[in-house]
């Protein structure tokens, strides 16, 4: 468990540099450079990103079960996790309606595929990371949208077919991972049983 900790602290630790710490992150660029704060940003991400992995996987060998939940809850979940989908490709696909309203649909995904997790899972090291990403995106959300009340920014034209193509590349991009990556990436299918 302590691996899990160790690599959300660094993982969400260096994402929420530019929320919770701009001012030595921009006291580090002004005196390195923008290039090696990347390559620093990078390396800690990464580096967390595995510790995180491997702390996840073998929190899973010994589960503490503090709940276990209502069968519905996958399904409620699977939906989520759709809905998740949509808005990451929304962040991407330029002209859409979804991030002219909400801004940041990338944070919201996280925070949605965060808490369809939440729902279907009731072991601690569940409740460590994905109760982890959903507090970080949540702090991270209502930070970025102070930002933009600060920022008064013209309004992006948007076009129905982005639209469409965020449906539809969220959608596909779900399928493939819900039907197949998910269980030969993580080992647990979310329509069957564990492979």
């Amino acid at each position: 468990m302590n691996l899990l900790i160790l690599g959300l602290v660094l993982f969400l630790g260096i994402h929420s540099a530019r929320v919770f710490g701009q001012g030595p992150r921009q006291a580090f660029i002004d005196r390195w450079g923008p290039g090696v704060w990347k390559g620093a940003y990078s390396g800690l991400s990464l580096l967390g990103l595995v510790i995180m992995v491997q702390g996840y996987g073998q929190a899973r060998l010994d589960p503490v079960v503090l709940w276990l939940p209502p069968a519905g809850t996958r399904h409620a979940a699977s939906l989520l996790t759709l809905l998740s989908f949509i808005l990451l490709a929304a962040a991407y696909v330029p002209g859409n309606v979804i991030k002219m309203r909400l801004r940041h649909p990338m944070t919201l995904a996280v925070k949605t595929w965060a808490l369809a997790h939440l729902l279907a899972n009731g072991n601690l090291a569940d409740v460590l990371l994905f109760g982890g990403f959903l507090v970080w995106a949540v702090l991270v959300f209502r930070a970025a949208r102070a930002r933009d009340r600060l920022q008064a920014s013209e309004p992006e034209a948007t076009r129905p077919i982005a639209l469409l193509a965020c449906i539809v590349v969220g959608t596909a991009a779900w399928a493939a991972f819900a039907f197949w990556a998910h269980a030969a990436w993580i080992g647990v299918r979310p329509f069957g049983t564990a492979a």
